[in-house]
């Protein structure tokens, strides 16, 4: 007894096979009828083509010829659109109207010369005149091989009504058969299996020999204009990044070089101050010495403490080594706000994506601090499918912006070096909501 899963299997590849062979009987339907009627198609656009240009051209002295020239154009540009919407079932998408130059602004003299000037006009004429080639080809392809593979099978039903010529009767016998009726039905029957074997590549090759000449005359500029718009965006978007990056390390030193002028510096100076006192006072006033020189251990360690503050903020230990969980873990753990973190474990990341996704919530976290009056700051950060996705929200008095010279100027600048993108949501006395999308490498 066959095992469930062998049913099931069973059945699935059945249900599938039919549906198999219905995509192929349906392209073959397809192909067939794009070749039949494109040869057709291709008689009345060379007639109309040629006719019409070399009329245009050859009245052009007496300036009649300039308005058929015109006319011609729109003919082919009509003749294209068709072929275009003809494509598409072949291709199987379909294929967007391209650009045509117009001059809305312009007079009508002008606008009678813009199809003259444009480049997809001269193509789409240039396909009407000689798209008569691939569909002559196609054409007789198709139709040899439809009429060899129903030929061939049916042969039999109706082979014994054509009279025998002497033709006929010597191939069998060349090909070593005794030349009657059976073998006769037996060679037509092997010529229409081949037929039918290799039916549906051939009209696939010759629907496709004539589609792609069709295409790369209708459709080529436009894929080509949509290709350099695409470099040009990608370009711009490169360059963007790049700016942002210059400007976000420029912030980041101006920030650094402050922090430490107003910080360590200033308790260096200080803890130098305070030695130098001591050592004046050790010759005459002991205890006192002893008190400066317990005081500058104490700021000394309050200067350890601060350069240890500032070194995470460059690059946090933590976070090299133990990832972005964990060092979101500590620095929710400094807040002096109360922070429920949502940030499941998975997977190390891309270092650049980590470092800026904890940027994100250490900026986002220090300002909450400093100018929200929150009671509560939530931290969610998730893996998405097109990368990662950071979001801070607190209930505080809100007017946050991303405009330049506000806090959070400087973390757009990073996030965008990333080639992510923030957004912030933060009404008057409606609390602030911040959001940044990192890209993750290979999404």
């Amino acid at each position: 007894m066959p095992s469930v899963q062998g049913m099931t299997t069973t059945h699935a590849e059945a249900a599938a096979a039919p549906a198999h062979r219905g995509g192929f009987l349906r392209q073959l339907g397809i192909d067939t009828q794009y070749v039949l009627l494109g040869f057709p198609l291709g008689i009345i656009a060379i007639v109309l083509s040629m006719t019409l240009f070399w009329l245009g051209v050859g009245t052009m002295i007496i300036w009649i010829g300039l308005p058929i020239l015109f006319g011609t154009m729109y003919v082919a540009r009509g003749l294209a659109t068709v072929e275009r919407a003809r494509l598409g079932p072949v291709f199987g998408r379909q294929f967007p109207h391209p650009y045509y130059k117009s001059k809305p602004g312009a007079g009508p003299i002008a606008r009678l010369f813009t199809p003259l000037t444009d480049g997809q006009s001269w193509f789409d004429l240039l396909h009407a005149m000689f798209r008569f080639i691939p569909s002559t080809i196609s054409f007789a392809l198709v139709v040899a091989w439809w009429s060899g593979a129903l030929g061939g099978l049916s042969w039999g039903l109706w082979g014994w009504s054509l009279p025998n010529g002497p033709d006929d009767q010597d191939l069998p016998e060349l090909l070593g058969f005794d030349g009657g009726y059976g073998t006769k039905v037996s060679l037509y029957l092997a010529a229409g299996v081949f037929f039918l074997g290799t039916l549906y590549w051939v009209v696939r090759g010759a629907a496709l020999l004539e589609a792609y000449f069709a295409k790369g005359l209708l459709c080529g500029i436009h894929d080509l204009r949509r290709q350099v718009a695409a470099a040009n965006e990608a370009r711009e978007v490169a360059q963007q990044q790049k700016a942002a990056a210059v400007s976000a390390e420029a912030t980041a030193l101006r920030k650094l070089e402050r922090d430490i002028h107003d910080g360590p510096q200033q308790r260096l100076v200080r803890l130098a101050m305070d030695l130098g006192r001591a050592e004046q006072q050790f010759a005459t006033d002991p205890d006192a010495a002893r008190a400066t020189v317990a005081e500058a251990l104490s700021q000394t360690r309050e200067t350890l403490d601060e350069l240890r503050a500032l070194s995470r903020g460059i690059a946090p230990p933590i976070l090299v080594d133990r990832g972005l969980q964990a060092a979101l873990t500590a620095l929710a753990g400094r807040c002096t706000i109360p922070v429920d973190l949502d940030a499941p474990r998975f997977e190390r990341l891309d270092p650049a994506v980590e470092s800026t996704a904890y940027f994100v919530v250490a900026e986002s976290l220090t300002n909450v601090a400093k100018h929200s009056h929150a009671s509560e700051v939530q931290v969610s950060v998730q893996r998405a499918a097109g990368g990662l996705l950071v979001e801070v929200s607190d209930d505080g008095v809100g007017g946050a912006s991303l405009a330049k010279g506000h806090g959070l100027a400087g973390l757009d600048d990073r996030v965008r070096a990333a080639g992510g993108v923030l957004h912030v949501e933060s009404p008057v006395g409606g609390g602030t909501r911040l959001t940044a999308a990192l890209p993750l490498q290979g999404t």
